[in-house]
């Protein structure tokens, strides 16, 4: 008989046993562990995402060697669990194993990357091969590689570069020579948040900057090899298609067309961006799950239905393999001209699974081929571990593959028809999907949507039957020159889901604003998550053990009373209302309103400037809180006064001897540190570069 861990725990209370609970406990666990044997390796994706999260949470850059310890060490174990006769200790030593598998890899991937960073700005001249481009409303992004400075003895083996005059004569794979202002890659604008910097690194980007001026043919400093040509020639064909689209359709319409066949999301106008993020839409943007189901499964539907009316090879032959080879293809070539970016990867390699589970006749929709899905991507790509767009993709199908074989032990008694079992798809689909990936979007954009099964009701049917056919027909009519009608259905039905985006996002209530909350707690909340998600039996709930106390650490986390930006210049500080207040404009813009999003304040920087409790003249500004008394710095003849009768300083410029000061941060200490944050009760600063550590992707040394 099939018992579970809460009726075991519930009849030990019941016969008056409580002395004996650990032991029934312990007894529970097994038991209930041993029913759902066949589940232990749904767990080794998630012992290979902890090994290759370990690898980027450690504060400093482990050494070579240790991914070649890690590698035997990882051999050893495995050798070990075969060799083993107890089902337990086989299953530890296994997840061992891939956990020690999972930080090799990560290693790995760091030293194959590895290339300089620049450590400084600069104005500089420089030559290299575009290796990409990116359309944005601004100009042209452009990624050179084979980088040539004089002022750069060790360039950086990628570069990305802002071009506003000229761009429409560049091509990928033409040299080009620029004068441009390049800057490291930015890092995180507050400790615990999005670390950009950790990203361009593994991106290969070693600066980003401006051009000044158009840039100009050059030749190129070595001739393109085979792999060379054929890159070359895929972004160009992805760039031309985007033009064209661009050609056909205006604004944002055109920007997301380009979004949703090339990839290129530059060009999007940010309130409609604004308005299909608030509707729970923002999923169409990015080519993920929902273009590569669409693309996969609608073309492995049309080629089986337009083979089943062909009674011959109906009857005689595998139809349903030969459309899931169809899909395959036709996938493959999708995730190819939209850029091969990391979501559609993981789209990709998630629906190849599924259509490799149909050709090796096993089931298509499985927990498994999530699972095996995932290592593939951990494995290929470790950095995926520590994107939002891993975390929330994975969440949202584990939820959903979970609620399937759910339904799947549930007794159909009723029967329904097709349009209700649609509405109720997509309902429960989005319903799921957005719950499981609540979390991460708290944690990295600081939203809360509301409305998001209402915006999936209506957008999901005209994106699934015009917007995706429409842009399927525009691809295949390029070729001829007839993408226009296609095109113009597919702006119309753009619109469409524009126009209902802003409805939704436009009701009472759409869009929470959150603050944010520390790692841990994600990291409770998901494993949490996962325990109730792997597991089938009752034992499954004990989940919401680790989810609570992941709410918990959430409720409870402690914001910072004063935010430093790298500039030294743009300072915020809590007031007596309990918001972030600028004592002066912020030169960092971006900093400012990403302190703000963290902070759960919906506000505009402008808004947030100035308060009564602020004193502030040409030399700086002063303050009070806590008891404590704050002085802003910004000249050189302020520093005196302020260390006599403050007890924090922060300065522009060089710091003279303090003392008085509880704590005191100069221009170059701030700069150091990536900027800081503050609490002042108890009074604590850490640096953005301390929280990072010592990686290869910080420029700088962590300081204290």
């Amino acid at each position: 008989m099939r018992t579970g861990l809460l009726p075991q725990l519930r009849r030990w209370v019941s016969q008056g046993r409580p002395g004996l609970l650990p032991l029934g406990l312990l007894n529970g666990i097994r038991r209930s562990a041993l029913e759902e044997r066949h589940r232990w390796v749904l767990w080794l994706p998630v012992a290979l995402g902890t090994g290759t999260a370990l690898y980027f949470a450690a504060p400093v850059e482990p050494p070579p060697w240790v991914a070649g310890a890690a590698l035997g060490l990882f051999v050893g174990l495995i050798a070990a669990s075969f060799q083993g006769r107890n089902g337990w200790v086989r299953a530890c030593l296994a997840g061992m194993a891939v956990l020690t598998l999972g930080f090799a890899v990560a290693k790995l991937q760091e030293m194959r990357v590895a290339a300089p960073v620049l450590e400084r700005p600069m104005i500089t001249h420089l030559t290299g091969r575009v290796s990409g481009l990116d359309w944005g409303s601004k100009g042209l992004r452009v990624i050179l590689d084979q980088v040539r400075s004089g002022r750069l003895p060790d360039p950086p083996a990628r570069v990305r570069i802002l071009i506003q005059k000229g761009a429409g004569q560049i091509r990928v794979g033409q040299g080009v020579g620029l004068t441009a202002q390049l800057m490291p890659p930015p890092g995180p604008s507050a400790p615990g948040d999005n670390d950009f910097g950790r990203a361009a690194f593994f991106a290969g980007i070693g600066a980003t900057g401006f051009s000044f001026g158009a840039a100009q043919s050059t030749p190129l400093a070595h001739p393109p090899g085979p792999w060379d040509r054929l890159t070359g020639f895929v972004e160009d064909m992805r760039a031309r298609m985007t033009l064209r689209i661009r050609a056909q359709l205006p604004k944002s319409e055109g920007a997301i067309a380009t979004a949703i066949i090339t990839g290129e999301r530059g060009g999007i106008d940010p309130d409609d961006e604004a308005a299909l993020r608030d509707a729970g839409l923002a999923h169409v943007l990015a080519i993920a799950g929902l273009h590569m189901a669409l693309v996969g499964a609608g073309l492995f539907w049309l080629v089986r239905a337009a083979l089943a009316a062909i009674p011959a090879l109906a009857l005689g032959y595998p139809i349903k393999k030969w459309a899931a080879s169809v899909s395959i293809v036709a996938a493959a070539f999708y995730i190819v001209i939209s850029g091969v970016s990391s979501s559609a990867t993981r789209a990709f390699v998630m629906l190849a699974m599924m259509l490799l589970a149909i050709l090796l006749d096993r089931p298509a929709l499985s927990m498994r081929s999530l699972g095996l899905a995932a290592m593939i991507l951990l494995l290929v790509r470790p950095v995926s571990i520590t994107e939002p767009g891993f975390q929330m993709s994975f969440a949202a199908v584990a939820s959903l593959v979970a609620v399937a074989e759910w339904e799947q032990r549930r007794a159909r008694l009723v029967p329904h028809s097709w349009l209700y079992r649609h509405i109720r798809g997509i309902a429960l689909t989005s319903l799921v999907a957005s719950f499981a990936t609540l979390p991460f979007a708290m944690y990295y954009f600081g939203r809360a949507t509301h409305y998001a099964v209402l915006g999936n009701l209506l957008a999901m049917p005209l994106m699934g039957l015009v917007t995706m056919p429409s842009a399927a027909l525009s691809v295949a009519a390029m070729p001829f020159g007839l993408e226009h009608v296609p095109l113009q259905l597919m702006g119309w039905s753009i619109d469409g889901m524009l126009r209902l985006g802003r409805f939704v996002s436009g009701l009472p209530g759409a869009v929470t604003v959150t603050p944010a909350f520390p790692l841990s707690a994600l990291v409770s909340i998901t494993l949490g998550g996962l325990w109730i998600l792997l597991w089938r039996l009752s034992w499954r709930w004990w989940g919401l053990v680790p989810v609570a106390a992941g709410i918990a650490l959430a409720l409870t986390a402690q914001r910072p009373d004063m935010l430093i930006a790298s500039d030294a210049r743009t300072i915020a500080l809590r007031g007596g209302d309990g918001l972030l207040h600028f004592p002066r404009a912020p030169k960092d813009r971006f900093a400012a309103t990403r302190w703000l999003l963290r902070d759960g304040d919906g506000r505009d920087w402008r808004d947030a400037v100035g308060e009564a409790s602020f004193s502030c003249d040409g030399l700086g500004c002063i303050a009070e809180r806590h008891g404590l008394v704050i002085a802003m710095s910004s000249r050189p003849e302020a520093l005196d006064a302020d260390c006599d009768r403050a007890d924090i300083v922060v300065s522009t410029a060089p710091l003279i001897p303090c003392a008085k000061p509880r704590l005191a941060l100069g221009a170059q200490q701030i700069a150091d540190g990536g900027g800081y944050a503050v609490t002042l009760s108890p009074l604590r600063a850490i640096s953005v570069n301390r929280q990072r550590g010592a990686r290869p992707w910080v420029i700088t040394e962590p300081v204290q």
